[in-house]
């Protein structure tokens, strides 16, 4: 194709295409790929359309694909980019092989490939975005198969960061590594400067959600993402996962009927369907409701189970297989329930340590703690805590931390309904010192008044009381900690 590599993308590297219309599609779609936002598929298909031989730009819809789940349209893509790669350079080759890599359910192999391509190419953002996104999706066999994500996904970045400068990509992206690793302040820093570039960057607005998590300031996390969504494009799927950050912050502090109207409006997978990788954010804010005060409508229970139907039938990445587990405790589906357990139990015999180690002990922990068996939950769950392991055994799962700790308040609880306070009070001090928290405030409070310690708990008490002034005073929460103060006092 003569003349076509004198085109470049936005981080000076070159685009094998004669048509200008073509390259400032791809730009722009890779743009609002790296934000999270709304439209990269559409300037993927116009790329295409105004070049049919232009192969990033069928690697591109090769991306969206599979972060949508659309897994058979993903390998589709991915196979015509592949047909089209020996016209490209040596840097699309690379770019284009570790995509259908990982659309053919290799990710190990893909996040190979991109570790020696960044240090060869380090300014390939998209590549640097498909490592985070492997990295997140934990030990599966879709995602980059490491136990100890974090810290990798964070000497990747670190190693590529002086080549990219104060672009606004890198920066949210940079942040969301930061944060994952206990970097509160460098994460806010990262994230801000990249907003003040790109206001619209979702990637970044995410990481600031994430210190506000981290820190314990829902009234602040709240405030932020409030302003900040309004202004987001509404047809993104990360719309809905934001929408969840959103819910969380109301939800931490006690403001059940709010939660409540945002999952309704925002995530809800009958009124947003936009990705069945939502099943993450819906199940766990309704497992959420459910446990902390029987909250969630009957109503809406159905309709989880309808969208985690597909973890009965097959087994997936585990991340999606724990959260199905949330869907069907909610919805009390223990028939589809016990299917998924079939299917780990089957693949953790044929040799998967992921699923046996990991993925259904978390499983059957939430299919004892939804039958009231609080004490198998326990010791199903507890292994997956364990704080002298070498490495978070939960985070093999994937996912972020915000995240994962549904399944570590499920355990808390665990221990609190099967009578082992002190080894709840031992956790709930861990968390402690990490923010302080009205509702693991009132948890401890359990645990030391069903402990005898009744001069502990009434100090714990006007602390959660203090945090949760405006709380919905209608919710079983607020009227279990009431309770539980009149019977101290």
């Amino acid at each position: 194709m003569p003349g076509a590599n004198r085109i470049k993308d936005r981080y000076g590297l070159p685009i094998t295409t004669n048509s200008a219309a073509a390259a400032e599609n791809l730009v722009e779609g890779v743009d609002l790929l790296l934000e999270q936002n709304f439209g990269p598929e559409q300037r993927f298909k116009q790329a295409v359309e105004s070049d049919e031989g232009f192969a990033l730009a069928h690697a591109g819809l090769a991306y969206v694909y599979m972060t949508a789940a659309r897994v058979a349209d993903a390998r589709e893509a991915a196979q015509h980019a592949q047909s089209l790669a020996p016209g490209t350079t040596r840097r699309e080759q690379q770019q284009i092989e570790a995509i259908a890599l990982w659309t053919n359910g290799k990710g190990p192999e893909a996040i190979a490939l991109i570790h020696q391509h960044l240090a060869e190419f380090p300014r390939d953002m998209l590549m640097v975005r498909a490592a985070q996104r492997l990295y997140v999706l934990g030990c599966s066999s879709v995602g980059a198969g490491v136990a100890n994500y974090p810290q990798e996904l964070f000497a990747l970045m670190k190693s590529v960061a002086p080549e990219y400068g104060d672009d606004w990509a890198f920066q949210g992206q940079y942040a969301f590594a930061h944060h994952e690793n206990g970097l509160l302040d460098d994460a806010l820093e990262l994230a801000e400067r990249s907003l003040a570039q790109r206001p619209t960057n979702a990637v970044a607005s995410h990481s600031v959600a994430h210190v506000y998590f981290e820190r314990g300031d829902a009234s602040g996390g709240t405030d932020f993402l409030a302003r900040w969504l309004p202004g987001f494009d509404d047809r993104a799927t990360y719309h809905v996962h934001l929408s969840w950050h959103l819910a969380l912050f109301e939800l931490a502090m006690g403001h059940y009927e709010r939660a409540l109207e945002i999952y309704d409006t925002g995530i809800r997978p009958s009124v947003v369907a936009k990705s069945a990788l939502s099943i993450n954010d819906s199940a766990s804010l309704m497992w959420r409701l459910q446990m902390y005060g029987a909250a969630a409508p009957p109503s809406l229970m159905g309709e989880l189970s309808t969208q985690a139907a597909p973890a009965a039938e097959r087994m997936g990445p585990a991340f999606r297989d724990s959260h199905a587990a949330l869907a069907f405790a909610v919805a009390a589906d223990d028939q589809s329930m016990a299917r998924m357990i079939d299917g780990l139990r089957a693949a953790a015999d044929k040799g998967d340590r992921l699923a046996g180690e990991v993925t259904l002990p978390l499983v059957r922990g939430i299919f004892a703690f939804v039958h009231q068996d609080y004490a198998e939950a326990v010791r199903l769950m507890e292994p997956l805590f364990d704080q002298d392991a070498r490495f978070d055994q939960l985070a093999r799962i994937g996912g972020s931390h915000a995240q994962r700790e549904v399944f570590e308040d499920t355990l808390t609880e665990a221990y609190l309904r099967a009578g082992q306070f002190d080894k709840a009070e031992a956790l709930l001090g861990q968390r402690l010192k990490r923010r302080e928290s009205p509702r693991d405030l009132f948890w401890l409070a359990r645990a030391q008044e069903a402990d005898g310690n009744r001069e502990a708990a009434e100090i714990s008490i006007h602390q959660a009381q203090g945090g949760w002034q405006d709380a919905d005073p209608g919710s079983q929460e607020t009227a279990a900690l009431t309770d539980l103060a009149e019977r101290v006092g």
